[in-house]
């Protein structure tokens, strides 16, 4: 009897249910493991990276803001479960692509946002040849790959499809979203106080300060959705709710250097509407950094007269950013930056090797300038910034990599905003301008935690800046084009 192709398929279906099912059964039964379950979901997770990638980096995004940290003894590490695995995955099919097919877009390859992440990595990589720790250099050198890759060179192909902006910016928005209203009702169970406000996102994000980070840098996407283009007034009033949220888990965090980043984030978006060009603030910006040296030591010493340690009330909690004299966070910081540059000053030009401050800075703390927090181990984190960690970790190859690419990457978005904005094309301009301030946010946080070394951070951070070159090689030129 000749069956249909479709009948085939069906029987075939039927079959194949019946024998997961029956495996199932025997593994719950005579193993008492239920692990096999999981097989379907690994299937489809394999599936979709065969057939589209995209897929599962934007399944990767979704599940970054509820990822939970695992310390696996075996291999020395932790891993955030479930995303850094998929991650490295992406890494592989990625790579694998590029052997066979050779296919990438040269516009892409050779962007100079792209250029500035080879020399990243490339200065990584020299540096991990030359550590104090080698092992530890390369497991640094590998988790930043597996975060770039991915959140750039694979995001910025797959941003050319402008829905898939909006889909990647979403999907970490509600997901961080349920991780608020979690951390929110939490804290409520305690009263909102400042204490209670460090640790009540946990597990999914370490402590307050990443918790805060990940928030300023979606307030401004939020913030400009109420002027998109072509968005009905329905969708409009779709996102107050969630800016609303996300402006009470910002207060909530007391996250004083997310409220930082966020001021500057609004002084410099006051500057673009005055059409001030990016050629002056970028000079302004040297003229401040000039002046803090000039007037290093009086500024401290207004600073060490201030005696307001962190607060539940907001006003408090401002003041005792410039508490340096009894403010154990702040006194903590110091430390670890005049660590940094101690260290720095001994490997000037290649560093200790990547990832290897918290590994090294113990001996180089001074007895005078230690905390209640610091230890005699010196097992307690990083340096603290985003600048100092590279300068004594890779030397002044390594901080000057960050501060291209990060000066680079606000050049870039300013630019584009600009253009768009001489072009009348309002939803590159507001895309660009948006995402600009997001990572401003996050680098004038950079000046006082690290976060690059995470996923919950590197996801959007390396995820905006491909935004920007997609918007550049891509949306802009396309649009001038028609």
């Amino acid at each position: 009897m000749h069956l249909s192709a479709k009948t085939r398929n069906i029987i075939l279906l039927y079959l194949l249910t019946a024998l997961f099912l029956s495996v199932s059964i025997y593994f719950v039964l005579k193993k008492e493991t239920l692990w096999f379950f999981v097989l379907p979901l690994v299937l489809i997770v394999a599936y979709y990276y065969v057939v589209s990638l995209d897929k599962v980096l934007l399944f990767i995004t979704f599940f970054t803001p509820l990822a939970i940290n695992f310390q696996d003894p075996r291999i020395g590490a932790a891993l955030s479960i479930p995303t850094e695995p998929l991650m490295f995955g992406v890494v592989i099919v990625f790579l694998g692509n590029m052997l066979l097919e050779r296919n990438y877009n040269p516009r892409v390859a050779r962007h100079p946002l792209s250029y500035l992440i080879y020399f990243s990595l490339l200065w990584m990589l020299v540096t991990s040849f030359t550590s104090h720790l080698p092992l530890v250099s390369f497991k640094h050198l590998l988790s930043r790959i597996w975060f770039v890759v991915p959140f750039y060179f694979v995001a910025v192909p797959m941003f050319r499809n402008k829905k898939n902006i909006h889909r990647f910016l979403w999907l970490y928005i509600v997901a961080l979203s349920g991780i608020i209203v979690y951390t929110l009702i939490r804290h409520a169970a305690h009263g909102f106080d400042e204490e209670s406000g460090h640790w009540v996102m946990s597990p999914f994000y370490n402590d307050h300060t990443a918790y805060g980070a990940a928030i300023a840098l979606y307030l401004p996407v939020l913030a400009g959705y109420f002027f998109y283009p072509g968005l009905s007034f329905y969708k409009k009033l779709l996102v107050v709710p969630f800016f609303v949220l996300y402006t009470i888990a910002i207060i909530f965090s007391y996250t004083r250097a997310a409220w930082l980043g966020i001021g500057v984030a609004g002084v410099v978006l006051l500057l673009v509407m005055l059409h001030i060009r990016f050629r002056w603030v970028l000079a302004g910006v040297i003229v401040l950094v000039a002046l803090g040296f000039v007037f290093y030591q009086p500024v401290m010493d207004r600073m060490e007269k201030n005696r307001q340690d962190s607060s539940s009330n907001m006003e408090q909690h401002l003041q005792s950013m410039t508490n340096v004299s009894s403010d154990a966070s702040n006194l903590e910081r110091l430390n670890r930056w005049a660590s940094a540059l101690r260290m720095f000053r001994q490997r000037p030009l290649v560093g200790w090797g990547p990832g290897t401050y918290q590994f090294v800075y113990a001996p180089f703390q001074l007895a005078s300038e230690r905390t209640i927090i610091s230890t005699n181990l010196g097992d307690r984190g990083t340096a603290h910034s985003e600048y100092l960690g590279p300068l004594s970790e890779e030397g002044v190859p390594g901080l000057l990599s960050v501060l291209a690419l990060f000066g680079y990457a606000v050049f870039l978005g300013l630019t584009l905003y600009r253009r768009a904005r001489d072009t009348k094309n309002r939803e590159v301009g507001i895309l660009s301008l948006v995402i600009t301030l997001g990572l401003i946010t996050y680098f004038v946080h950079g000046f006082l935690n690290n976060f690059l070394d995470t996923d919950k951070l590197s996801v959007p951070v390396w995820g905006f800046m491909a935004i920007l070159v997609a918007l550049d090689v891509y949306h802009f030129h396309e649009k001038l084009k028609a």
